[in-house]
């Protein structure tokens, strides 16, 4: 079902760039399920109200600089004009275990332009499930494709995989803590004949260049990205204002002005 709004008075289309959150969603290997219940029930109480306990990276996500970068800005302390801007959705198809390097981003339609709030999509998105496949064959950042969309100042990067980094930067395969996904370095060295060791020496290089630049992230892009594909948009993300938070659910949504007449009022 298409999660397409669009105004009637002004044309103004949204556009949902979020997965549905909520019991039972895929969570990351090595941390724990969603867990919901009805603290009170309409039945019994005549209203409905959730007792939730959860990672806050689960689904489509905001993660701070907090997240990687120590003494850095939690989400309480991000200037929220980062949540809102003009953007491209860069339309950068991946297939298992490839990396998004500097020159795909540099060559995605519809290019990136200083400031941008940046999504990039590749396809996996569509994969979005508790397997082997989304968490562990997923492309990933380049540490020099981040260091290239630094250089671009852009207010905020996402993409619609579940890492910023490849997963074999990650603690899901050889690195801190892993591997949580057991089988996963044999199976890349199987899949690719690549050393991860070679071509993945760093632990989450590239998202922690661009937490170290101060520019959050959302990981996890869903919903019907695919409309604004290739597209310019203005987008707007709406997380927590949470003070020593590294990471929360957020609602992620693009607009678009078919009609190109829609502007927004200075306020003077």
């Amino acid at each position: 079902m298409s999660n397409v709004t669009i105004d009637p008075v002004t044309g103004l289309q949204f556009v949902e760039l979020s997965h549905v959150w909520g019991h039972g969603v895929p969570s990351y290997p090595g941390q724990a399920d969603v867990k919901m219940h009805r603290g009170v029930k309409h039945a019994q109480h005549g209203v409905l109200a959730w007792r939730i306990t959860t990672v806050m990276h689960t689904g489509t996500h905001m993660n701070a600089p907090i997240h990687l970068i120590q003494k850095s800005a939690d989400l309480a302390a991000i200037d929220p004009e980062r949540f809102f801007g003009n953007g491209c959705v860069l339309d950068v198809p991946k297939k298992s275990w490839e990396v998004i390097t500097a020159d795909d981003l540099k060559n995605a339609k519809p290019g990136v332009q200083e400031g941008d709030i940046v999504v990039i999509v590749t396809g996996w998105h569509h994969k979005y499930s508790d397997s082997l496949e989304y968490y562990g064959e997923a492309p990933g950042l380049s540490k020099e494709a981040a260091e290239w969309l630094v250089t671009m100042k852009p207010k905020l990067v996402a993409i619609d995989t579940p890492f910023i980094d490849h997963p074999l930067a990650t603690s899901m395969a050889e690195h801190r803590g892993g591997p949580q996904m057991k089988r996963l370095t044999a199976e890349y060295i199987k899949a690719t004949g690549l050393d991860p060791k070679k071509e993945h020496p760093e632990w989450n290089a590239a998202h922690k260049v661009l937490l170290g630049a101060g520019i959050p992230t959302i990981e996890q892009v869903g919903g019907d990205v695919d409309i604004v594909k290739g597209k310019r948009a203005t987008l707007a993300a709406t997380p927590w204002k949470f003070e020593h938070g590294d990471a929360c659910q957020v609602r992620f949504v693009a607009m678009c002005d078919p009609s190109g007449n829609l502007r927004i009022e200075p306020g003077n």
